[in-house]
């Protein structure tokens, strides 16, 4: 039938490969070291100073915690080689890190709202200076571990991780805010409002983290990838006549895979129309990993 077959990454301009994970190594380490003792010492004045506010807090850091760890091994082994059984190699762990990561914050979620329901129903007392003393410090260390991740915003677990430490940052800054306006007022209903406050910010975070990471791992068209531009755009080439089986899917949270068969009744048009598409792809739709099938007549979409 004269079909023609081809993989490329267009290797001239980078390829598949511009949108590996970055080595982000000293920056999980650092974040994870930081971010974990300060979840012990906030736990531990949250308790002593009997503020939920900081124990919710510490709650959240704490999943933090676990998301940079969970975060760190996928990045690890997305950058694995291939092997005979898993011919993709492991980029995908980076999927199901970031659906793991939003479990994790349900579980927390959880926890805190009871405990921060049951405060509501009876509160006790609070020391405002020392929430105030200890988010401060908080502020610190989440600003300064959301700047590790700074430079690394075109991969999307890095982003979230930037966002979470960010989002951290604010937090603390809500239960320092508190702290103060319980020294001021003495009104104990103020720690478990603003408890609950961090709550639905956990849970609006962990709604947006939860849908993207279900549709990834059920292989939706990415976010930033217009299925209908891509096929114009392959509808569009010279000597293609119709476009079927196109199918777009994320291969981990950074790179992302096509295929497609094109019917062409002139036949293969050659390989540099082919390195031509993996390049407009890789460049203007961020699609690193392009399979295309040519086929000359139009019964094999039927057949396909």
């Amino acid at each position: 039938m004269g079909a023609g077959h081809s993989h490329t990454h267009d290797s001239s301009q980078g390829g598949a490969h511009a949108h590996a994970p970055k080595d982000f190594g000293r920056a999980f380490l650092i974040g994870i070291v930081l971010n974990t003792g300060f979840v012990i010492v906030e736990a531990v004045y949250g308790w002593i100073s009997g503020s939920m506010a900081l124990i919710a807090d510490a709650g959240h850091n704490l999943s933090d915690v676990l998301a940079l760890i969970l975060a760190w091994a996928a990045s690890v082994a997305a950058k694995r080689a291939p092997t005979e059984r898993f011919t993709y190699g492991f980029k995908s762990s980076t999927i199901l890190a970031a659906l793991a990561n939003a479990g994790l914050l349900l579980i927390a979620i959880g926890a805190i709202l009871y405990e921060t329901l049951h405060r509501m129903v009876e509160p006790a007392p609070v020391e405002g200076e020392t929430m105030a003393m200890v988010a401060g410090v908080g502020i610190l260390i989440n600003a300064g571990t959301a700047a590790l991740f700074l430079r690394g915003q075109d991969d999307i677990n890095i982003r979230g991780a930037f966002l979470h430490m960010a989002a951290d940052a604010l937090v603390s800054l809500g239960v320092v805010i508190a702290g103060l306006a319980i020294l001021w007022t003495g009104a104990l209903w103020i720690d478990p409002a603003v408890s609950l406050v961090i709550v639905l910010v956990i849970a609006w975070g962990t709604w947006g983290l939860l849908r993207d990471s279900v549709a990834m791992s059920m292989l939706a068209v990415p976010k930033g990838v217009s299925e209908t531009e891509v096929r114009n755009y392959l509808l569009e080439q010279p000597g293609v006549e119709e476009v079927h089986d196109l199918h777009i899917w994320p291969m981990s949270t950074t790179e992302t895979a096509l295929t497609a068969h094109l019917i062409m009744p002139a036949g293969h048009p050659g390989d540099a129309f082919l390195s031509q598409i993996a390049h407009d792809l890789e460049h203007h739709h961020r699609i690193g990993h392009v399979t295309i099938q040519i086929e000359r007549e139009r019964g094999c979409a039927a057949a396909c």
